[in-house]
Protein backbone atom coordinates (compact mmCIF):
# COMPACT_ATOMS: atom_id res chain seq x y z
CA UNK A 1 0.00 0.00 0.00
CA UNK A 2 0.87 3.45 -1.05
CA UNK A 3 0.23 5.88 1.39
CA UNK A 4 0.60 9.76 1.64
CA UNK A 5 0.63 11.72 5.14
CA UNK A 6 0.72 15.71 4.49
CA UNK A 7 1.64 17.82 7.82
CA UNK A 8 -0.14 20.44 10.12
CA UNK A 9 -1.96 22.99 7.73
CA UNK A 10 -0.96 26.67 8.70
CA UNK A 11 -3.87 29.08 7.77
CA UNK A 12 -5.11 29.87 4.53
CA UNK A 13 -1.46 29.92 2.71
CA UNK A 14 -1.35 26.12 3.83
CA UNK A 15 -4.39 25.27 3.07
CA UNK A 16 -4.90 26.18 -0.63
CA UNK A 17 -1.61 24.73 -1.37
CA UNK A 18 -2.09 21.98 0.09
CA UNK A 19 -5.38 21.46 -1.82
CA UNK A 20 -4.07 22.69 -4.79
CA UNK A 21 -1.50 20.44 -4.86
CA UNK A 22 -3.14 17.06 -3.25
CA UNK A 23 -4.85 15.74 -6.54
CA UNK A 24 -0.99 15.83 -8.32
CA UNK A 25 0.61 14.48 -5.70
CA UNK A 26 -1.63 11.49 -5.65
CA UNK A 27 -1.67 10.92 -9.06
CA UNK A 28 2.63 11.18 -8.91
CA UNK A 29 3.00 9.23 -6.21
CA UNK A 30 0.14 6.14 -6.74
CA UNK A 31 -0.87 6.93 -3.68
CA UNK A 32 -4.06 4.79 -2.15
CA UNK A 33 -4.93 6.65 1.11
CA UNK A 34 -4.29 10.56 1.70
CA UNK A 35 -4.10 11.84 5.42
CA UNK A 36 -3.98 15.46 6.04
CA UNK A 37 -3.68 17.16 9.35
CA UNK A 38 -5.81 20.00 9.83
CA UNK A 39 -5.34 21.11 13.34
CA UNK A 40 -4.38 24.68 12.50
CA UNK A 41 -6.29 25.00 9.07
CA UNK A 42 -8.41 27.72 10.08
CA UNK A 43 -6.88 31.08 10.79
CA UNK A 44 -4.02 28.94 12.65
CA UNK A 45 -6.15 27.48 15.38
CA UNK A 46 -8.47 24.80 14.70
CA UNK A 47 -10.63 23.24 11.56
CA UNK A 48 -14.46 23.83 10.75
CA UNK A 49 -16.60 21.46 9.10
CA UNK A 50 -16.20 23.91 5.53
CA UNK A 51 -12.60 23.33 5.25
CA UNK A 52 -13.16 19.45 5.66
CA UNK A 53 -15.57 19.12 3.00
CA UNK A 54 -12.50 21.40 0.72
CA UNK A 55 -10.30 18.77 2.12
CA UNK A 56 -11.82 15.65 1.36
CA UNK A 57 -12.91 17.20 -1.77
CA UNK A 58 -9.48 17.93 -2.97
CA UNK A 59 -8.55 14.36 -2.14
CA UNK A 60 -8.17 13.43 1.29
CA UNK A 61 -9.36 10.57 2.67
CA UNK A 62 -9.18 11.31 6.14
CA UNK A 63 -7.98 14.54 8.25
CA UNK A 64 -6.50 14.37 11.65
CA UNK A 65 -6.36 16.97 14.32
CA UNK A 66 -4.51 17.40 17.45
CA UNK A 67 -4.06 20.32 20.65
CA UNK A 68 -5.85 23.15 18.40
CA UNK A 69 -9.17 20.70 18.05
CA UNK A 70 -11.79 22.54 19.55
CA UNK A 71 -10.70 25.75 18.46
CA UNK A 72 -13.38 26.05 16.69
CA UNK A 73 -16.52 25.35 18.06
CA UNK A 74 -18.31 24.72 15.44
CA UNK A 75 -16.19 21.67 14.87
CA UNK A 76 -17.59 19.62 18.20
CA UNK A 77 -20.94 18.19 16.43
CA UNK A 78 -19.03 17.41 13.46
CA UNK A 79 -17.31 15.13 15.03
CA UNK A 80 -20.00 12.73 15.63
CA UNK A 81 -21.25 12.62 11.85
CA UNK A 82 -17.47 12.55 10.10
CA UNK A 83 -15.98 9.39 10.87
CA UNK A 84 -13.20 10.78 8.12
CA UNK A 85 -12.20 13.18 11.07
CA UNK A 86 -10.37 11.85 13.98
CA UNK A 87 -8.51 13.51 17.52
CA UNK A 88 -6.02 12.30 19.57
CA UNK A 89 -7.45 8.94 21.10
CA UNK A 90 -6.06 9.82 24.59
CA UNK A 91 -8.37 12.76 25.04
CA UNK A 92 -10.51 12.32 28.68
CA UNK A 93 -13.50 9.87 28.35
CA UNK A 94 -16.46 11.53 26.93
CA UNK A 95 -14.85 13.59 24.59
CA UNK A 96 -17.00 13.85 21.13
CA UNK A 97 -15.36 12.10 18.26
CA UNK A 98 -12.99 9.09 18.01
CA UNK A 99 -9.00 8.38 17.92
CA UNK A 100 -8.87 5.45 15.46
CA UNK A 101 -10.64 4.70 12.50
CA UNK A 102 -10.06 1.90 10.04
CA UNK A 103 -10.95 3.01 5.92
CA UNK A 104 -11.27 -0.07 3.48
CA UNK A 105 -8.74 1.05 0.32
CA UNK A 106 -8.82 -0.15 -3.35
CA UNK A 107 -8.17 -3.79 -3.85
CA UNK A 108 -9.96 -5.14 -0.49
CA UNK A 109 -7.55 -3.68 1.44
CA UNK A 110 -8.24 -2.03 4.86
CA UNK A 111 -6.13 1.01 6.95
CA UNK A 112 -6.10 1.74 10.36
CA UNK A 113 -5.12 5.18 11.26
CA UNK A 114 -5.07 6.36 14.63
CA UNK A 115 -3.43 9.37 16.57
CA UNK A 116 -2.05 10.32 20.03
CA UNK A 117 -1.16 13.46 21.92
CA UNK A 118 1.95 13.98 23.69
CA UNK A 119 2.50 14.48 27.13
CA UNK A 120 5.67 16.28 27.51
CA UNK A 121 5.46 20.19 27.52
CA UNK A 122 1.18 20.10 26.71
CA UNK A 123 -2.03 19.72 28.13
CA UNK A 124 -2.09 16.67 31.01
CA UNK A 125 -3.28 14.09 28.97
CA UNK A 126 -4.22 10.30 29.30
CA UNK A 127 -1.09 8.29 28.55
CA UNK A 128 -0.93 7.86 24.71
CA UNK A 129 0.92 5.19 25.06
CA UNK A 130 -2.05 2.84 26.82
CA UNK A 131 -4.48 4.71 24.77
CA UNK A 132 -2.51 3.58 21.48
CA UNK A 133 -2.13 0.07 22.72
CA UNK A 134 -6.24 0.22 23.46
CA UNK A 135 -6.72 1.23 20.40
CA UNK A 136 -4.74 -0.95 18.42
CA UNK A 137 -5.65 -4.02 19.99
CA UNK A 138 -8.68 -4.97 17.75
CA UNK A 139 -6.98 -4.44 14.52
CA UNK A 140 -3.71 -6.83 14.09
CA UNK A 141 -1.27 -5.29 11.56
CA UNK A 142 -1.35 -7.70 8.54
CA UNK A 143 -4.06 -9.66 9.49
CA UNK A 144 -7.20 -7.71 10.70
CA UNK A 145 -5.35 -4.50 8.65
CA UNK A 146 -3.29 -4.36 6.18
CA UNK A 147 -1.55 -0.80 7.03
CA UNK A 148 -1.62 0.96 10.30
CA UNK A 149 -1.03 4.79 10.33
CA UNK A 150 -0.36 6.29 13.93
CA UNK A 151 0.60 10.18 14.36
CA UNK A 152 1.80 11.49 17.39
CA UNK A 153 1.21 14.97 17.38
CA UNK A 154 3.75 16.06 20.20
CA UNK A 155 6.76 18.55 21.18
CA UNK A 156 9.05 15.94 22.41
CA UNK A 157 11.37 14.06 19.64
CA UNK A 158 11.96 11.71 23.07
CA UNK A 159 8.52 11.05 23.29
CA UNK A 160 7.62 10.78 19.70
CA UNK A 161 10.45 8.18 19.13
CA UNK A 162 9.79 6.30 22.31
CA UNK A 163 6.25 5.59 20.65
CA UNK A 164 8.11 4.77 17.31
CA UNK A 165 9.71 1.90 19.29
CA UNK A 166 7.29 1.13 21.16
CA UNK A 167 4.96 0.31 18.20
CA UNK A 168 7.79 -1.13 16.08
CA UNK A 169 6.56 -4.11 14.08
CA UNK A 170 2.69 -3.31 15.35
CA UNK A 171 2.51 -0.24 12.84
CA UNK A 172 3.12 0.68 9.48
CA UNK A 173 4.62 3.99 9.88
CA UNK A 174 4.81 5.85 13.67
CA UNK A 175 5.48 9.86 12.23
CA UNK A 176 5.41 12.96 14.46
CA UNK A 177 3.27 15.99 14.10
CA UNK A 178 2.77 19.72 15.76
CA UNK A 179 6.56 21.27 15.77
CA UNK A 180 5.77 22.22 12.39
CA UNK A 181 9.55 21.74 10.91
CA UNK A 182 10.52 18.85 9.08
CA UNK A 183 13.56 16.63 10.82
CA UNK A 184 16.12 14.40 8.46
CA UNK A 185 15.42 11.29 10.25
CA UNK A 186 13.06 9.12 8.53
CA UNK A 187 14.13 5.78 8.94
CA UNK A 188 12.81 2.33 8.91
CA UNK A 189 12.72 0.45 12.60
CA UNK A 190 14.36 -2.79 13.07
CA UNK A 191 10.94 -4.49 13.41
CA UNK A 192 9.53 -2.67 10.03
CA UNK A 193 7.50 0.52 11.29
CA UNK A 194 8.51 3.44 9.39
CA UNK A 195 9.69 6.38 11.62
CA UNK A 196 9.97 10.26 11.22
CA UNK A 197 10.15 12.95 14.06
CA UNK A 198 8.00 15.43 12.19
CA UNK A 199 6.70 15.66 8.87
CA UNK A 200 6.60 19.31 9.10
CA UNK A 201 3.98 21.89 7.82
CA UNK A 202 2.28 23.09 5.08
CA UNK A 203 2.63 26.58 5.15
CA UNK A 204 4.38 29.41 5.03
CA UNK A 205 8.32 28.78 5.78
CA UNK A 206 9.45 32.75 6.01
CA UNK A 207 8.05 32.73 9.83
CA UNK A 208 8.11 31.20 12.75
CA UNK A 209 6.32 28.27 13.02
CA UNK A 210 3.52 29.30 10.32
CA UNK A 211 3.03 32.70 12.23
CA UNK A 212 3.49 35.94 11.31
CA UNK A 213 7.21 36.83 12.64
CA UNK A 214 6.72 40.38 14.31
CA UNK A 215 4.74 39.26 17.50
CA UNK A 216 6.23 35.99 18.50
CA UNK A 217 9.83 37.63 18.49
CA UNK A 218 8.23 40.46 20.16
CA UNK A 219 6.97 38.09 22.69
CA UNK A 220 9.70 36.21 23.63
CA UNK A 221 12.00 39.52 24.15
CA UNK A 222 9.34 41.34 25.99
CA UNK A 223 8.07 38.22 27.55
CA UNK A 224 4.50 40.30 27.80
CA UNK A 225 1.22 39.59 26.23
CA UNK A 226 0.18 41.35 23.13
CA UNK A 227 -1.69 40.59 20.13
CA UNK A 228 -3.29 37.47 18.64
CA UNK A 229 -0.54 35.42 16.42
CA UNK A 230 -1.33 35.59 12.71
CA UNK A 231 -0.68 32.72 10.37
CA UNK A 232 1.84 34.04 7.58
CA UNK A 233 0.55 34.26 4.37
CA UNK A 234 3.37 34.20 1.53
CA UNK A 235 3.39 31.29 -0.65
CA UNK A 236 3.72 27.86 1.07
CA UNK A 237 5.50 24.53 1.15
CA UNK A 238 3.88 21.47 1.18
CA UNK A 239 5.70 19.11 3.42
CA UNK A 240 4.62 15.46 4.41
CA UNK A 241 5.79 12.02 4.07
CA UNK A 242 5.60 9.01 1.77
CA UNK A 243 5.37 5.15 2.94
CA UNK A 244 5.27 1.99 1.34
CA UNK A 245 4.25 -1.32 2.72
CA UNK A 246 3.84 -5.16 1.78
CA UNK A 247 0.49 -5.91 1.80
CA UNK A 248 1.19 -9.24 3.38
CA UNK A 249 2.81 -8.32 6.49
CA UNK A 250 1.86 -5.00 6.86
CA UNK A 251 5.49 -3.82 7.69
CA UNK A 252 7.12 -0.83 5.90
CA UNK A 253 9.26 -0.96 2.68
CA UNK A 254 10.01 2.55 2.48
CA UNK A 255 9.86 5.76 3.79
CA UNK A 256 10.54 9.07 2.10
CA UNK A 257 9.98 12.79 2.58
CA UNK A 258 7.68 15.12 0.82
CA UNK A 259 8.67 18.87 0.02
CA UNK A 260 7.25 21.15 -2.57
CA UNK A 261 7.49 24.66 -2.65
CA UNK A 262 9.71 27.85 -2.81
CA UNK A 263 11.16 28.05 1.00
CA UNK A 264 12.32 24.57 1.67
CA UNK A 265 14.81 22.28 -0.64
CA UNK A 266 12.39 19.96 -2.59
CA UNK A 267 12.10 16.46 -2.40
CA UNK A 268 9.61 14.29 -4.39
CA UNK A 269 9.92 10.31 -3.90
CA UNK A 270 10.34 8.65 -7.55
CA UNK A 271 7.73 6.17 -7.59
CA UNK A 272 7.39 3.03 -10.35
Amino acid sequence: MKVLYLGDLVGRSGREAAIKRLPELRERLKADFVVVNGENAAGGFGITPAICDDLFAAGTDVIVTGNHVWDNRDILPHFQRENRLLRPANFPEGAPGRGIGVYDVPGGRRIAVAQVMGRIFMDAMDCPFRAVDKALAAYPLGRTVQFTLVDVHAEATSEKMAMGHHLDGRATMVVGTHTHAPTADHQIFSGGTAYMSDIGMCGDYDSVIGMQKAEPIRRFIHKTPGARFAPADGEATVCGVFVESDDKTGLATRIDPVRVGPRLAETMPEVV
